[in-house]
């Protein structure tokens, strides 16, 4: 064999592991907690617009968590999508993300809704789309007036009234969080203590369940995400229907810091190995196109700035207008988790 035949098999071989790990690169390992079908246009309009695919494993928070950390630096993660904003601000904690500069995502995501800054500037998380804590009621039984703040909520005059999912379930761990941070300790924790005399059943089921008990009359008052509402808003089953027809929806605290959000997020793994791909992938999440589809897709209202939705089931909820939603950072609300499920022990709330 010539040294010119050598020499160019040599360079092909060269070329063709070059185009290997190319390849290798273009992908996103993503770990999701997240387990909306509608999700799936998302991740094929990234890959389409970029040519990068993504693997992607399902599990809950909790669990995508415990599985970073029993993996360490051998963890196959780029992205980490979490529904709560205490799992997000835990994962940040525990050191499983790695803070990233991205102008894309600090013009795009307002800083409330994202972590706090690490020292060389870089951002641990940044939620991706919001959900309403709101309540619900029996329009027969209740008057809007009296249930128009989460305070009332554990006001003596709602005795018996109250549906809700467990207290340690993040979404309230959040919710409880948010109020903490309003009211400060001493205040929140009598808050819960209400909230406990007020219970009309033991605490069970998720938000959906709440919403059904609300319209089945074994409570006249609950609370749930709003998107849930949402689903069954835009459900076309008689028995959706008919709880629909059957409750109200208060957004709360209009006159005083607002409604409650919590956050689904996005971060980039620690040990991630396609990071400029991960990165690309949150930048997508963060566009237009994207925020879109979690507000009609999931029936979640877009976190990025300026982004117009038209789900109808959003725009009834509202009357079509704008509500004022709480202000503070998210990351503060995470942060107090600790001190409420201590909270929650200490007033027996399950």
């Amino acid at each position: 064999m010539s040294k010119t035949v050598k020499a160019l098999l040599s360079a092909c071989a060269l070329a063709a592991a070059a185009g290997v790990v190319h390849a290798q690169e273009q992908v996103v390992n993503l770990y999701s907690a997240r387990h909306y079908s509608t999700d799936e246009a998302l991740y094929s309009g990234f890959t389409k617009a970029t040519g990068i695919k993504i693997n992607r494993v399902d599990a809950d928070d909790a669990g995508i968590l415990a599985r970073l950390k029993a993996e360490g630096a051998a963890s196959p993660a780029d992205v980490i999508l979490l529904v709560d904003a205490a799992r997000l601000y835990k994962g940040e904690v525990d050191g499983l993300f790695q803070p990233i500069q991205s102008k894309v995502l600090n013009d795009a995501i307002p800083a409330n809704l994202r972590s706090k800054p690490a020292a060389d500037g870089g951002i641990a998380w940044f939620g991706l789309s919001t959900r309403a804590r709101v309540i619900v009621y029996n329009k027969v039984k209740m008057q809007k007036a009296d249930i128009d703040t989460y305070e009332e909520l554990g006001d003596p005059k709602n005795k018996g009234k109250l549906c809700i999912r467990s207290g340690s379930h993040p979404y309230n761990l959040s919710l409880f969080g948010a109020v903490t941070e309003h009211m400060g300790e001493q205040k929140a924790e009598a808050w819960l203590k209400g909230l406990v005399a007020n219970l009309a059943r033991p605490p069970k089921g998720g938000d959906t369940d709440q919403i059904k008990a609300v319209a089945a009359g074994e409570c006249d008052i609950a609370v749930t995400n709003s998107y849930y509402l949402a689903r069954m808003m835009r459900s076309t089953k008689p028995e959706d229907v008919a709880v629909v027809n059957k409750v109200g929806v208060v957004f709360p605290n209009q006159e005083s810091w607002g409604t409650h959000l919590n956050i689904a997020g996005g971060a980039v793994a620690k040990h991630s190995k396609n990071q400029a791909n991960a990165v690309k992938f949150l930048e997508y999440l963060a566009s237009p196109e994207a925020q879109n589809y979690f507000a009609n897709g999931n029936n979640e209202w877009p976190a990025a700035k300026g982004v117009t939705l038209d789900n109808p089931a959003l725009k009834a909820m509202t009357g079509g207008q704008p509500f004022k939603s709480e202000t503070i950072p998210i990351s503060a609300v995470g942060a107090n988790t600790t001190k409420v499920q201590q909270m929650l022990d200490r007033v027996g709330f399950q």
